[in-house]
């Protein structure tokens, strides 16, 4: 527990701190790689997210900025942090990976108990690699050539990312798998690769700081999808500060990072789905109500809904038909937040068109 003398932030300080980490009190005009490095890696299950995700943050942004950076080799969509697909600048792929890899493949036996083995994975991971060295593969090429079974758990024993033109927005399933250290620009796929695990941890901490603190412990390990005992030496050897709570828990985070005022003003902002604030480790920002969450998140809906922010909180869904973006609020609107909702409404219409 956190003593007396680390000051208490609330959790409205915390909501303002977030918002400005994941640059959605202000849009920024910076390269897309250092935008991924700033917010800690974007969610991208669903490929238009990505984009969404990216309007949201960035003055000026474009489609096909994204779609350029992806053939480019600029930003890579793997799947790393819980297992699940993110996208990430391609210098912080290598050690991403490695941070998460053991806790990745031990979930996955664990999850396969008595159906697959360490063994047969490793096994297929060796066919597979020597197939993919000769270029990319379809998902459905992976599984006639190793079996569906082995296939959907290989890429956590043989470094795997998604290229495009799939997972694209003109291109949504992102099927077509690479080896890393084959499509890697070289830079980021020699030193990067040998990072040391140590080193791997640092960097995960430190990023996930960078986009979602202050934090604790276990708010860190939720997003990585690594045990607490794994973190809690990485966030103990850094040169961090420390905070506490309002019910009296342990906030890290880093040096420097953006702290504004709780009454910062916080513009209107529309999310995608996947959007990582909503998720469980950002739950003491309140960005999403409690009394919301299961209007969004349901087990036949994981991924939730496209929602808005007004005043930092969410505070209704969006859909996008006929050529227009349909807010629909949980309750009325002030006048000025129903006006300030709707032209950012008719500007994201415009960009899906």
């Amino acid at each position: 527990m956190a003593t007396a003398k680390h000051r208490v932030l609330t959790d409205l300080h915390l909501n303002r701190a977030l918002l400005a980490r994941q640059l959605l009190l202000r849009r920024v005009r910076l390269p897309l790689p250092r935008v991924l490095d700033l917010v800690a890696g974007l969610q991208a299950q669903y490929a238009p997210s990505m984009y969404l995700a990216f309007w949201s943050r960035i003055e000026g942004f474009e489609r096909p900025e994204l779609t350029a950076a992806l053939e480019g080799r600029r930003v890579i969509q793997a799947t790393l942090m819980r297992a699940t697909i993110h996208l990430v600048s391609a210098r912080d792929y290598w050690p991403l990976a490695l941070a998460v890899g053991d806790a990745r493949r031990s979930w996955w036996l664990a999850s396969r108990r008595g159906v697959v083995t360490d063994d047969e994975m490793v096994a297929a991971a060796t066919e597979l690699h020597e197939r993919l060295s000769q270029g990319p593969m379809r998902r459905k090429e992976i599984d006639a050539a190793i079996g569906r079974e082995l296939a959907a758990g290989v890429g956590f024993w043989l470094d795997l990312v998604r290229v495009p033109p799939s997972g694209t927005w003109e291109h949504r399933r992102a099927d077509l798998f690479a080896l890393a250290s084959w499509w890697l620009p070289a830079g980021a796929s020699s030193g990067e690769r040998t990072t040391g695990e140590r080193a791997a941890d640092e960097h995960l901490v430190r990023r996930y700081l960078g986009g979602f603190g202050p934090a604790t412990a276990g708010e860190v390990a939720n997003w990585a999808g690594l045990p607490i005992g794994r973190v809690l030496p990485t966030l103990q050897r850094l040169d961090l500060r420390q905070f506490e709570s309002e019910d009296g828990q342990q906030l890290f985070d880093l040096p420097r990072a953006p702290l504004p005022g709780p009454h910062t003003a916080a513009p209107v902002r529309f999310l995608p789905v996947w959007e990582a604030l909503l998720l469980v480790h950002a739950r003491r920002k309140q960005v999403l109500a409690e009394e919301h969450r299961p209007l969004l998140f349901t087990s036949k809906n994981p991924h939730s809904l496209n929602t808005f922010l007004v005043d930092g909180k969410v505070a209704g869904t969006w859909r996008y038909h006929a050529g227009e973006v349909r807010p629909e609020p949980f309750a009325p609107l002030e006048p000025a937040a129903e006006r300030d909702v709707a032209q950012e409404a008719e500007r994201l219409s415009a960009f899906h068109r």
